[in-house]
């Protein structure tokens, strides 16, 4: 005896089965993002500083770095080229066959193409190109590269992220997903993702790059800092653009 579905039966069933199959998509794609950006955690006061582009000090780095682009990289690039070229790193650079970040982007063109000095991580006139830079993508959503040749790099970042380290055997995640909303030391303990860099902080009194403020939690937890341009601290700034995937750019931000 046959007891298979007719004809009628089974187009009812993959009818079923493809209306479940779209329910359980529209669920997924309705479920909140529940990422939140540093600048939400902010004091009104500092949310202000940030809005307020005349208050915000970062443009006095920025107003530096836009002279140094007119001077230098107009030969090359033009301000609309920037658009969206923060959102789209760290990369991967085809000369080093390595990841570079917006920083080593920067620094890489300087010593191929404007054959001037090396410019020092950290460098007041590194961090005015890279806030003038980064400014450019202000407002766009960040769109890590889809480049398989990224992948162990990010990989290892996700593995820094989430492995405990220095004397007080703390993770990134154990703070900025575990606790984030909480309070340490009277202040914010944001999510940790890098919309806003680089960004005045007012603790530092100057402006800083995210290697900056990934070095500084090193040493907060009594680890050993990698030094800047390391292929560890490269390698967390890939894995957290991709956990900030799709977040708007807001460089140059102010922080605590």
């Amino acid at each position: 005896m046959n007891i298979g579905l007719t004809p009628m039966w089974r187009g009812m069933a993959h009818g079923l089965a493809v209306g479940l199959l779209a329910l359980l998509a529209a669920t997924a794609m309705a479920q909140p993002d529940t990422r939140r950006s540093g600048f939400e955690f902010m004091s009104p006061a500092t949310q202000a500083m940030q809005r307020d582009d005349s208050a915000n000090p970062a443009f006095l780095w920025l107003a530096d770095g836009r002279r140094r682009f007119e001077a230098d990289c107009q030969r090359c690039h033009t301000p609309a080229s920037l658009r969206g070229v923060a959102a789209r790193h760290p990369a991967w650079d085809e000369a080093t066959g390595q990841p570079l970040t917006l920083a080593g982007r920067i620094r890489a063109c300087q010593q191929r193409h404007v054959r001037g000095p090396e410019l020092d991580f950290e460098a007041e006139a590194l961090l005015g190109l890279e806030a003038f830079v980064a400014h450019a993508s202000r407002g766009q959503p960040i769109a890590p590269p889809a480049d398989a040749r990224l992948a162990p790099a990010r990989e290892l970042g996700a593995r820094l992220y989430t492995q405990p380290f220095g004397q007080l055997a703390l993770s990134c995640a154990q703070c900025h997903d575990a606790l984030a909303g909480r309070r340490l030391g009277g202040s914010a303990i944001p999510q940790g993702h890098p919309t806003a860099y680089p960004l005045y902080r007012l603790e530092w009194q100057g402006l800083g790059s995210l290697e900056r403020r990934l070095r500084q939690c090193f040493s907060g937890v009594r680890a050993e800092p990698p030094a800047f341009g390391s292929r560890d601290l490269v390698a967390l700034q890939l894995y957290l653009a991709q956990r900030a995937a799709g977040m708007v750019v807001e460089s140059p931000g102010v922080r605590p």
